[in-house]
């Protein structure tokens, strides 16, 4: 599992939670949050409090400077949970690299998607490397994405336009 974005570590304490109670042996949640320190530590004091350690592992840097380092070392996740920067070019460039770094059919779910920024580097993938929505049974501010089991590249002459809008 990838999380980008700890802050308070709600999320991260859930997915630990679900790792451990699965009993997953060599189970990895790596989570990067360069800016940690913001928030004095809380999401990973919560994590060291919760005896979480020995599945979870905090990377402090930026996530678009991670996330190909982890590529080159070979990681494989089979989700991704992704509340870091809501700036479009770091958004972009992490679902990039997550989608080489998530399992084909694995997951990606986002936080905070009714952000342009986020929608608009999401819809790219959606519409041109065919991530697939997952539903939720009620509104909610997330959007969960299932990768083709299949990774197709797609042809540079079948782009689609993914912007939001094309105005100014």
């Amino acid at each position: 599992m990838i999380e980008i974005g700890l802050a308070y570590g709600a999320s991260a304490l859930a997915v630990a939670e679900a790792i451990v109670s699965q009993g997953i042996e060599g189970a990895d949640h790596v989570i990067i949050d360069a800016f940690q320190e913001e928030f004095h530590d809380a999401g990973w004091d919560a994590i060291v409090a919760a005896g979480l350690t020995e599945v979870c592992r905090l990377l402090r840097e930026r996530s678009q400077l991670v996330l190909p380092r982890l590529l080159g070392g070979g990681f494989v996740a089979d989700a991704a949970f992704v509340d870091g920067s809501h700036i479009f070019h770091n958004v972009f460039v992490d679902l990039f690299f997550l989608r080489e770094l998530v399992r084909p059919g694995g997951l990606v779910v986002l936080d905070d998607c009714q952000w342009p920024s986020v929608a608009t580097a999401v819809r790219y993938f959606e519409l041109n490397t065919g991530w697939a929505v997952e539903r939720f049974d009620r509104e909610t501010r997330l959007r969960a994405y299932r990768l083709p089991s299949v990774r197709v590249e797609p042809s540079f002459e079948s782009f689609r336009w993914f912007g939001v809008d094309r105005g100014s």
